[in-house]
Parts: C-alpha cells; sequence; structure tokens
C-alpha cells in the first residue's frame, strides 16, 4: 500500500518530498533525464501530469508547459508508455495527475486498468469531487490504486469529513485558495493544518507554492510531504534540466 510505504520512508528521512513533471515538457527525452535527476538528487514520489488544454487548478508556468507539451504532440498513450518506463526503472512511487477528462475519453475501467499495468501507484484528479466519481474511484479501489483527494483551507469542517473516507494513500492539502505557483504565506498554515490532521490519519502533503528550503523547513513537523510543483518548472525553463537536480538537492540539505 502506498501509506504503509510513506510511512515507512518518513520514518527513515522525516518530512518527504513529491516532486512534479508535466510528461512531454519539453520533450519525451527531457521529462526522463529531469525524472532521473530528481530520484538520484532525493526526490520520493513523482506526480506525473498527464498534459490537459484547460488545466483549471494550474498556475501560468504549469499551464504553459501543458500547453507546450500539446503542441508538441503529447498524447495520452505516450503518457502512458513513458511512465511505463519510468515506474519501472525507478524504485519510488509515481502517480498520475490529471483532469476527468483524461480518463473520461480514455474510458474509465481502461485507464485504471493501464494505469495499473504501468505500474503506477495512484491517480490525482484536480477536478473529480467524491460524490461525482463513484465509478471512476470504485474501479480504482478495486485495482489497488491510491484515490489522492485535496483539502482547501476554505473547506469547512465538515466537508473535510465527508473527503477524507475516501482517500487512500495520502491527502493533498492545497495552501491557498486559487492555482497553483503564486506566493503562498507558510506561517498562516497552522489551524488549518491542524484541521487537516484531525480530518484524516492519512499523511498530509502540503502543495501550491512551496517553492524552497525556507519554505520547506518553516513546514517540517507540521506536514508529511512537501509538494514542489511549479519551481521545478521555472528552474528547467531558465536553467535547463542539468540545473533540477542540484535544486532538490538543495532542498534537502
Amino acid at each position: 500500500m502506498l501509506e504503509a510505504e510513506l510511512r515507512r520512508k518518513q520514518a527513515e528521512k522525516g518530512l518527504l518530498l513529491m516532486t512534479h513533471v508535466v510528461l512531454g515538457y519539453p520533450s519525451f527525452d527531457e521529462t526522463r533525464r529531469v525524472v532521473g535527476a530528481m530520484v538520484e538528487a532525493g526526490t520520493d514520489m513523482i506526480e506525473l501530469q498527464i498534459p490537459f488544454s484547460e488545466p483549471l487548478a494550474d498556475g501560468p508556468v504549469i499551464a504553459h508547459a501543458n500547453q507546450k507539451a500539446l503542441a508538441a504532440g503529447a498524447t495520452v498513450d505516450r503518457c502512458f508508455e513513458l511512465a511505463t518506463e519510468l515506474a519501472r526503472e525507478f524504485p519510488i512511487p509515481f502517480l498520475f495527475m490529471t483532469y476527468f477528462n483524461i480518463p473520461f475519453r480514455r474510458g474509465v475501467e481502461r485507464f485504471v486498468e493501464d494505469t495499473k499495468a504501468a505500474g503506477l501507484r495512484g491517480v490525482i484528479v484536480a477536478d473529480l469531487p467524491p460524490e461525482e466519481g463513484d465509478a471512476f474511484y470504485g474501479t480504482m479501489n478495486r485495482a489497488g490504486l491510491a484515490p489522492v483527494f485535496f483539502f482547501s483551507p476554505r473547506s469547512t469542517d465538515a466537508r473535510l469529513a465527508e473527503i477524507a473516507p475516501h482517500a487512500r494513500g495520502f491527502v493533498y492539502c492545497v495552501a491557498r485558495t486559487g492555482v497553483t505557483g503564486a506566493v503562498t504565506e507558510f506561517a498562516a498554515l497552522d489551524s488549518y493544518l491542524a484541521r487537516c490532521r484531525r480530518a484524516t490519519s492519512l499523511p498530509i502533503a502540503l502543495g501550491f507554492g512551496v517553492k524552497s528550503k525556507k519554505d520547506i523547513d518553516s513546514l517540517r513537523g507540521k506536514i508529511d510531504i512537501a509538494v514542489i510543483g511549479s519551481q521545478v518548472i521555472r528552474v528547467l525553463d531558465e536553467r535547463g534540466a542539468a540545473a533540477v537536480g542540484p535544486f532538490i538537492r538543495s532542498l534537502q540539505a
């Protein structure tokens, strides 16, 4: 189970790190190099985003990467091919991140079967709440894959309690309302994170605005997994793939 694996890693390492790539950005070969650099640098888990034309939860950096990947010819089939190769090559958990249009168009059963066959451990669907996703999440659970759900600062305690029983593996806590990549004030999150802890016994990840060692150090002892998304793509865009590994190492020094 993904949760058990994360607990074991956390016992050894403390705060874990989940990073993010957009499959096919800037190319599939480059995605492979970036993932290899991340794993070698010590990332604990990677979410592989299947590019989508309307990534509504993502800010301009990741949205741009989605558009460029699609323009370069990224397809869902090619994403599955690379995900399969990555999961076979690297000994860390990989998850898909996407929007529900992708599994809907592929067919829920086929999408879940292919995800399991690829060796991935779960799926993060940014726009599918539990009450609208019975078929998809039920199929995920039967396949032994972890459906990862979001908590939001605007969620009431009652809403957190509704979402929590559906989650497996970990819960992804959004650091603020809005899209990925903008500035977040982490010192103001204590009461929100305490509400998240009360709502679930699963490990909690925090993302949306985590971008530096200072951010990560401020979160130690408060969360289980720090999520770095947009900042990895900024580093890739500004300094190239060779800079990604040193950047990941710098976060954990």
